[in-house]
Parts: C-alpha cells; sequence; structure tokens
C-alpha cells in the first residue's frame, strides 16, 4: 500500500507557464490527504527577496486551488535548484516530489534539466510534469495509467504507485515490457527464432504474475511486450493509447554516460506527453549537521 503524507512541490515563480505542478500536486495532496510544501529557490546573491517570494507562492496556491489544503510556503536561497529541492526532500521527509520540466531537449541532452538532476538523487519518488499540460486542478483525471516494467525492483516500486493512483481514479492500467530486438549474429543453423517467440510469451506471463490478482476485479489491466528501443517504445505507446500518467522505476546514477546522454528515463522525461512518475525508493534521513547549519543559515536570511 503506497502511503504519502507529505509531497513537496517545488516552483520557479519567475516563470509562471512553467507552474502548473502545483495543481498536480494538489490534486494528490487531496486524494492522499496529505500537506503540502510550496518550495522557492532563491539565489545566493538575491538579498531581500523573501516577503515578495512569499506573496508569490500564496497567490500561485490559491491560483491553483491549493488554499483550502494543509500546507505552507518555504523559501531557501541555493545557488543549486536541484540539490535544494532533493536536500529539503529529505530534511522535511517527503513522500513524493511534484515539479515541473520546462523540458529543453537539446540543452538538456548535455547538460541534463532540473528534473532530471533530482530525479536521479531525490529520496522520494518524483513526479515531473511539463508546461504544455493544460493547467487546473479540475482537468488533472488520470484516465490511463501505463507502467515501463523491466521487472527490475524499481519496476514494481513504480507498479505500486500505479496500482494506487490507478484505483483512485478508477484508471485503466497498462504494463509495458520491452525486449531487446534479437541480432542474429551466429550462423542461420544455430539460430533458432522458437527461442525469440519464447522469450516474448515469458515476459508476457511474467507481466500478468506482477500485478496482483485483487487488482484485476476493479481495474482494466492491459499487458503488452514490444521488441524496440525501451525508451522510443515507451513514448510510442503512451501517444498511440493516450496515456495520462508513465510510471518507471529509476536506479539512479552519477554523472556518467547516462548523465552526459541521457538514460531511458531521461528521454522519456524530455518527450513524454503527459506526467511521468519516476518511482525511487524512500530514503529519509534527517540531514548531517552540516547540512542542518547550512539550512538554518539559509532560512535565516529570509526570515
Amino acid at each position: 500500500m503506497v502511503t504519502i503524507e507529505r509531497i513537496l512541490c517545488p516552483v520557479d515563480l519567475e516563470l509562471d507557464f512553467c507552474n502548473n505542478a502545483p495543481s498536480y500536486a494538489a490534486a494528490l495532496a487531496r486524494a492522499y490527504n496529505a500537506r503540502l510544501i510550496v518550495l522557492a529557490c532563491a539565489d545566493e546573491g538575491h538579498a531581500g527577496a523573501g516577503e515578495e517570494m512569499r506573496r508569490g507562492i500564496e497567490s500561485l496556491v490559491k491560483s491553483n486551488g491549493a488554499d483550502d489544503l494543509d500546507w505552507e510556503g518555504l523559501i531557501v536561497k541555493a545557488s543549486s535548484p536541484a540539490e535544494a529541492i532533493t536536500r529539503e526532500a529529505a530534511e522535511r521527509r517527503a513522500d513524493l516530489i511534484v515539479m515541473c520540466s520546462r523540458r529543453r531537449p537539446l540543452r538538456a541532452a548535455l547538460l541534463g534539466s532540473t528534473a532530471e538532476e533530482v530525479c536521479r538523487a531525490a529520496p522520494c519518488p518524483v513526479f515531473v510534469t511539463h508546461p504544455d499540460l493544460e493547467n487546473g486542478a479540475d482537468v488533472i483525471k488520470f484516465k490511463r495509467i501505463m507502467v515501463a516494467h523491466d521487472f527490475s525492483d524499481y519496476s514494481e516500486m513504480a507498479l505500486k504507485y500505479a496500482i494506487s493512483l490507478a484505483q483512485e481514479h478508477q484508471a485503466e492500467l497498462h504494463l509495458l515490457h520491452v525486449l531487446n530486438t534479437p541480432l542474429i549474429v551466429e550462423p542461420e543453423l544455430t539460430w533458432v527464432p522458437s527461442s525469440v517467440e519464447g522469450s516474448y510469451h515469458k515476459a508476457a506471463r511474467a507481466l500478468q504474475k506482477a500485478v496482483p490478482p485483487e487488482a484485476y476485479l476493479w481495474c482494466s489491466v492491459t499487458n503488452v511486450v514490444r521488441w524496440g528501443k525501451p525508451y522510443r517504445e515507451i513514448l510510442a505507446y503512451a501517444k498511440e493509447q493516450q496515456i495520462d500518467l508513465v510510471c518507471m522505476g529509476e536506479h539512479g546514477s552519477g554523472f556518467g554516460m547516462n548523465a552526459l546522454f541521457g538514460s531511458n528515463v531521461d528521454r522519456v522525461l524530455r518527450q513524454s506527453p503527459c506526467p511521468v512518475l519516476v518511482a525511487r525508493a524512500l530514503k529519509h534521513s534527517y540531514a548531517s549537521e552540516k547540512t542542518s547549519n547550512i539550512l538554518a543559515s539559509e532560512r535565516k536570511a529570509f526570515a
């Protein structure tokens, strides 16, 4: 069973077009009766911005229909928004981060976006939306939820969140597994097509078993196995079936080839036609004494 008690929603008060995340955060907070924490980051050289940012947060919360919820505004000074978001998520013991990605695919392909950085390092799952989606809590309806399932523990976490949300919204549940296209590198006489067919049916049976039997009683479940590149098939299926939410597991990675050229999760985040929930294991821990001192210093600047 998925428990969400605290939702952290980072916002950029200078970019109105990128602030539909509070609508999703409010809808999720209402569904799970969770506390909503709206976070705004200020540049370290931006002095005296506290009161102005507080008013901005209040206005944003009200315009997104979240002012009737249990919520609080939080302002921190930070040179790296991604680090501040992940740090506050750990400090506040958030169960979910809801944020908007500006979807800059060409730049993000090399440098990575803030959303991608957060997804790699967050201590909890991350729900990522983008400015192209319609704003307003009243339009947030998940009718079809897809899980990109590779049978890893991370995919199992993604499935748990998907089932919980599907039950909450009475939505269809779609499980997609992508097999690598087989390469014929051996002599034709030794290549057995039945082995390829066997892999397909094995994956299909495993998908069916992945969903708890009771879920089939109240939820329409569709299991699909495809051949190809995982991110391409995920994006293609999401568009074909008009999926409203894609759920994926993130293994997490440091700076390396994935950070430079993008993992499957990064690519889906950049191009998905709908929000993406990146499931991660909860890693709640209180910040170290050093980090706590930094947080206290930053907050004092806006007191």
